[in-house]
């Protein structure tokens, strides 16, 4: 047990990535809170780091006939079939394919869902205090969409609100878009 140093998985507020040489080893007082940050369109967002499963360079999805215009299709990973949302679309913006395009694969309504971005930025902590509150409209976005702000280093971020990154009609689209006709919904 020496130089006390706490494993991720014992303590909910420790630092979950692997600690570097150079990087100091953090310890939430619980008041912290860890974000993904991404660009879309020149704007910063962020989501809850754990929300986040994987980040993965972009790769083409298989195509979904009749699917709504911000869904992209779907991507194989891990061997499961994940939904792929452009929120680029989804808000409104260019969305050119770049090097640094990215797909932010999250934990969402009881599964998975792929998020494709212009790019990841970093991944941040914050004390949460920081974080402020949403007016009620921002870059085309209700305020349920945003979980808040946070200023940092001359820079706004928005924080997004994994769960209601779509409305219900939209989550219903999707999942009419996924599903196969004819085609029970089975689990592995």
């Amino acid at each position: 047990m020496g130089g006390g140093r706490r494993a991720a998985h014992g303590d909910p507020g420790a630092d979950p990535r692997p600690r570097r040489p150079g990087r100091p080893h953090r310890v939430s007082t619980g008041d912290d809170v860890q974000l993904v940050t991404f660009r879309i369109a020149g704007q910063d967002f962020a989501f809850n780091i754990f929300q986040v499963e994987r980040i993965l360079r972009y790769d083409t999805p298989a195509p979904l006939p009749k699917a709504p215009d911000f869904l992209e299709g779907i991507l194989q990973y891990q061997g499961t079939a994940v939904p792929l949302i452009d929120l680029r679309k989804r808000l409104g913006v260019p969305a050119p394919l770049r090097e640094e395009t990215r797909i932010v694969v999250l934990q969402w309504d009881g599964s998975k869902l792929g998020i494709v971005v212009d790019a990841v930025t970093e991944v941040l902590q914050v004390v949460a205090t920081e974080v402020t509150a949403p007016p009620a409209i921002v870059k085309g976005l209700a305020a349920e969409y945003i979980t808040g702000f946070i200023v940092k280093d001359g820079r706004t971020i928005i924080v997004l609100n994994t769960g209601r990154l779509l409305n219900s009609q939209e989550k219903l689209a999707l999942e009419t878009a996924v599903q196969p006709t004819g085609q029970e919904k089975t689990t592995a």
